[in-house]
């Protein structure tokens, strides 16, 4: 025998009114864009291995390169890059642009020896 479920027993959710379900979209939508300005605001972040990388050649990781770093990250964002070689002369950084993740750093030393691949964008710190 087959018993049917017919909306009047309550199994069935209720339907909102309009009026609460646009009060929790607004305030779930207001969360989602606070937590998407946080993450802006810290645009750059070091893996364990860049920032093992960074300790052994002696780079200062510092309010100062940190601020360079997430500045090259918005212009290559910019310019629709995704992995790039952010350098100048004493050091050199290997960034995936949209995650803002150092993946590894060298000192001027290594630069000299490398060669960078996987990269589609270069930026001057």
């Amino acid at each position: 025998m087959i018993n049917k479920i017919s909306p009047q027993q309550g199994i069935l959710p209720q339907k909102q009114t309009t009026e609460s379900a646009g009060k929790q979209t607004g305030a779930s939508f207001q969360q989602a864009l606070t937590q998407a300005a946080s993450r802006n605001e810290q645009s750059i972040a070091f893996s364990k291995h860049a920032m093992a990388r960074a300790e052994a050649r002696g780079i200062q990781v510092d309010e100062t390169l940190l601020n360079q770093l997430s500045d090259s990250v918005e212009r290559a964002q910019a310019k629709g890059a995704t992995n790039i070689l952010a350098f100048d002369a004493t050091r050199a950084f290997i960034v995936n642009v949209p995650h803002g993740r150092v993946i590894t750093a060298m000192s001027q030393e290594e630069m000299k020896e490398n060669i960078f691949t996987n990269i589609d964008g270069a930026v001057i710190l």
